[in-house]
């Protein structure tokens, strides 16, 4: 098992065509600070935090049709 799949099951992992919207109730809902983020082949893709996704929701482009997957090729600029 890879590092990333081994931390993915241990944490609350979703879809990374989840909307910010949805991820943001999903956290607060589960009341964990990040989420791993799995592709549409259940491969984990990578992570992001509520900070982030608060940070990224502040933003003059922000729409509440922004995909996880998104906001994480944005971090990874």
């Amino acid at each position: 098992m890879a590092l990333a799949d081994d931390m993915a099951a241990s944490g609350l992992r979703v879809r990374d065509d989840m909307t910010v919207e949805v991820a943001l109730s999903v956290m607060a809902g589960a009341r964990v600070e990040y989420l791993f983020l799995c592709d549409a082949d259940d491969q984990c893709t990578g992570s992001v935090t509520r900070a982030e996704l608060a940070v990224h929701r502040g933003s003059a482009t922000y729409t509440d049709r922004i995909r996880l997957r998104d906001v994480v090729l944005t971090l990874s600029h």
